[in-house]
């Protein structure tokens, strides 16, 4: 049996979602309204998930001014009408005969996304020719993963733009209604996607007992990884461990759900459940809820206690019984008119504005403030212009570079005591822990050999050199005509902001690198770690700006991404090191989630961490695919100038239209305690009048609110350093290239030496083999992670790094990082003698998982 159609001449249009939901039952035979209406069990958490609604007060606000509010909101980079998505739910046909496809206009009429359930009773095709919003897919996963992985592929195919892994059905739960009704699904209505040979669909509890895998894990996430680079989100969480869980698989999204009350009966409510979970989850992912939804005040309830947003089920249903899909947005309708009334009477200007003082009770029962996933929305950005040189329009950086206004104090607070969960949710990122597990380790052993530290050799430092570089500056400056009070002032005074050694910058990049850059496109920095921070600052003014780094990365580039809040996607490197194919799928991946990615971060000569060097080809690739996609490179290269043997152009030498901005640091190839970066920034940047200035002019801007300027006493010592060789930096650096060269070959050899090419076939290890720089990657067959690290200190006395340090996602668990520049060829033989006892005994350790095969790198 199918829903009739409403009789001609029908009442008034329903009022509210409970008078579609009366109308609906009329209109649908028994059996398939208790299908799509009932629970599990006794229905107790079908009904809890209203009841907890029915529980939630808003707080009116008056005389706030807001005028007409805006639902508009922002996930994963894509606007929607309001914080509301249509809910997967199976068969739309069983309502109507146009189904999905009618609820697909529906949602599109409104502005809001629609999950479409494994179970559609029409084809992805169908659904997204028909579709005018985003199109997400909810995903089971079958026992036979082809299934799975055919079903992703066509929805892909078809435009889908993300994957909802529905994680809370290892079994059916047990659903009274459906079972004392016996219910099949009439001859006509089928899942449209699934093979219609290879299973009996009839009967949907049965078919979810066989063809469900009970089994699933978080490696599932993976799996989807690799089968798909749409964006995941898992729909079924209800604890806040869980979704402490699911952001450590790398999730881009999370569903509390309770599937409606249909799985676990008793379970809690979703909304009783949100706080906590929007809590742990702390911005770092989207964060959606269903269950119980009613109202457009629901929406807002929701939004208040953290979610990013809400899916409408079972109302969705009610509408296209009643009427198709006018009936279905007539309901969509009805929640957004709503919506917009609660937010209006609340004084809710914007979705970002909703936290928990909307929630009338007593204050300390209201969950922290909730930092929204999707941020705040704001105009549609203008086209690239199409031309061939990069020129960034002034509103497309972030506003912080022409915001004069002072900054608002902060409130008095009672206490001194702060709550990790009321600072920036960065301080929480694990990459900003890496490091300091490493020293904590090195603390602890002293006597330990390192191949952690990526530090120069300390026997080519001489402490009166120093002295001698700040000498001979203040001479090249009396040389060039200052006096003694301008020599004063420039040696003790803050300088300008951009740097006062620029000149001396721009002559030497010219010697020794090949690029061009006049010294106003330059801005001196505290290190090259601020020039990442001011270019990401700059950079990314929207919150679906994203930046692509090669992966595995140097942890400076993502710790800074963090800080800012500025979403990464990685590109993996491959074996022989970075693909541009690979750059260039990322990229049309994101443009297809609807986000813009901004700027590509890679060190293309002697990685940290990997040590792959890119090859002349690919540099050519990658300068052509940032002309086509309108995107700016970040270009890092610390490792060029102490490495043997003639060094490849950096891309900014080959940078004919101004695509790469150039960041350079003097840590390795001068020394590092002078902290002396450059940002090369010559991209021209117009504003709205038409008038231009470099990047560089805006980076600058921004560093006078950082780090005021470079200490000048540092960029002194600098300058006298780049005099004292006319520049040539390399020719400076010959005999320490010489010695890290040497290391590296030393550590090449030792390892040779106790793996030779069968033992190490046998035992599942390798390393690959760089030109230069400071670090090698070896791969171990077994988890390198923080525990064995803490054995390889202890029991054998040698530290190194776990790869996995350096990825953004999942990656590197079973490999290491080597550096061998702070050690001489004696501490190298004798370390790696070390590292190899102890990974003979972690090999032979009981549980041990043996050889596996897997990349170098």
């Amino acid at each position: 049996m199918t829903g009739r159609t409403a009789p001609s001449g029908a009442s008034r249009p329903p009022l509210s979602l409970d008078e579609y939901a009366e109308r609906a039952r009329t209109r649908l035979g028994p059996e398939i309204w208790d299908f799509i209406e009932g629970g599990a069990g006794e229905e107790r958490t079908l009904a809890a998930n209203r009841a907890a609604f029915d529980r939630t007060r808003l707080s009116p606000r008056v005389l706030t001014g807001v005028g007409e509010c805006d639902p508009s909101t922002t996930v994963l980079g894509r606007r929607w009408g309001a914080p509301v998505a249509v809910a997967p739910m199976a068969y739309h046909t069983l309502m109507h005969p146009d189904g999905e496809t009618a609820t697909a206009r529906a949602a599109g009429a409104a502005g809001l996304p629609l999950v479409v359930s494994t179970f559609a009773g029409r084809t992805f095709a169908e659904i997204a020719a028909a579709a005018t919003s985003p199109l997400w897919l909810q995903v089971y996963c079958f026992r036979d993963r082809d299934t799975t992985r055919r079903l992703i592929e066509h929805a892909e195919a078809a435009g889908f733009e993300a994957l909802v892994l529905t994680v809370d059905t290892p079994r059916l739960g047990r659903r009274l209604r459906d079972l004392r009704n016996d219910f099949r699904l009439p001859p006509h209505i089928a899942p449209a996607n699934l093979p219609a040979d290879e299973a009996d669909y009839s009967s949907p509890s049965e078919h979810g007992r066989t063809g469900l895998d009970p089994a699933l894990d978080w490696s599932v996430i993976a799996w989807l990884r690799s089968v798909s680079r749409l964006p995941v989100l898992v729909k079924g969480v209800m604890t806040a461990e869980d979704a402490r869980r699911a952001i450590a698989a790398g999730v881009d999204g999370i569903v509390v759900s309770n599937h409606g009350g249909r799985q676990l009966d008793g379970a809690p409510a979703t909304l009783d459940v949100l706080a906590p979970i929007a809590a742990a989850v702390d911005g770092r992912c989207a964060l959606l809820l269903d269950g119980g939804v009613r109202r457009g005040r629901d929406v807002l309830g929701a939004l208040a206690l953290g979610a990013d947003a809400v899916l409408l089920g079972r109302p969705v249903l009610h509408g296209l019984a009643v009427a198709g899909g006018a009936g279905a947005a007539g309901v969509l309708g009805l929640v957004l008119d709503e919506l917009s009334e609660a937010m209006t009477l609340t004084g809710t200007a914007t979705v970002a504005d909703a936290d928990a003082s909307l929630l009338a009770g007593p204050e300390d029962t209201a969950p922290a403030r909730h930092r929204r996933s999707g941020g705040a929305p704001r105009p549609d950005r203008p086209e690239p212009t199409g031309t061939a040189t990069a020129t960034l329009h002034k509103e497309n950086l972030h506003r912080s570079v022409t915001d004069t206004s002072p900054p608002t104090a902060p409130a008095n607070t009672p206490t001194a005591g702060l709550r990790k969960q009321d600072l920036h949710r960065s301080v929480s990122d694990p990459v900003l822990d890496t490091m300091n597990f490493l020293n904590e380790i090195t603390g602890r052993f002293p006597d330990v050999v390192s191949f952690a530290p990526g530090r120069p050799y300390e026997e080519f430092f001489d402490k009166d050199e120093i002295l001698e570089h700040i000498r001979r500056y203040l001479d090249h400056l009396a040389a060039g005509g200052a006096s003694d009070e301008a020599i004063r002032t420039a040696l003790y005074q803050y300088g300008p902001t951009a740097g006062q050694i620029r000149e001396l910058i721009s002559d030497s990049l010219r010697a020794d690198e090949g690029i061009d850059a006049p010294p106003g496109a330059i801005v001196v920095t505290v290190g090259a770690q601020e020039g990442m921070l001011l270019a990401l600052r700059a950079l990314f003014a929207d919150p679906g700006d994203v930046l692509l780094v090669a992966s595995p990365c140097y942890v400076g580039i993502t710790g800074a991404a963090s800080l800012l809040g500025v979403p990464v996607h990685p590109v993996e490197e491959r074996t022989d090191g970075l693909d541009v194919a690979d750059v260039e799928a990322a990229v049309l991946a994101e443009r297809a989630r609807g986000r813009r990615p901004r700027a590509f971060y890679v060190v293309p000569d002697h990685s940290n961490p990997s040590g792959n060097t890119m090859s002349r080809r690919a540099r050519e690739e990658l300068l052509e695919l940032a002309a086509r996609h309108d995107l700016l490179i970040l270009e890092d290269s610390p490792y060029r100038l102490v490495s043997p043997g003639v060094q490849l152009p950096t891309l900014k030498s080959m940078d004919q239209a101004r695509r790469v901005i150039h960041l350079g640091s003097y840590s390795k190839s001068v020394f590092p305690s002078a902290r002396v970066g450059f940002v090369v920034a010559d991209q021209p940047v117009r504003d709205p009048s038409g008038a231009e200035t470099l990047l560089a002019d805006e980076l600058a801007k921004i560093k006078s609110m950082v780090t005021v300027n470079t200490p000048a006493l540092s960029q002194a010592a600098v300058a006298g350093a780049l005099l004292a060789c006319g520049g040539r930096l390399t020719e400076r650096n010959a005999v320490p290239a010489k010695h890290y060269g040497e290391a590296l070959r030393v550590t090449l050899e030792q390892l040779d030496r106790h793996f030779p090419e069968d033992v190490r076939d046998r035992l599942g290890i390798g390393w690959n083999r760089p030109s230069g720089g400071f670090f090698l990657t070896v791969r171990v067959p077994f988890p390198a992670d923080n525990a064995a690290l803490l054995r390889s200190a202890e029991d054998h006395g040698v530290i190194w790094t776990p790869m996995a340090y350096f990825y953004p996602g999942p990656g590197g668990e079973r490999s290491i990082r080597l550096s061998f520049s702070y050690l001489s060829p004696a501490e190298i033989e004798d370390g790696i003698a070390r590292l190899a006892a102890f990974l003979h005994a972690e090999i032979e350790r009981p549980g041990a998982t043996g050889p596996t095969s897997g990349r170098d790198t």
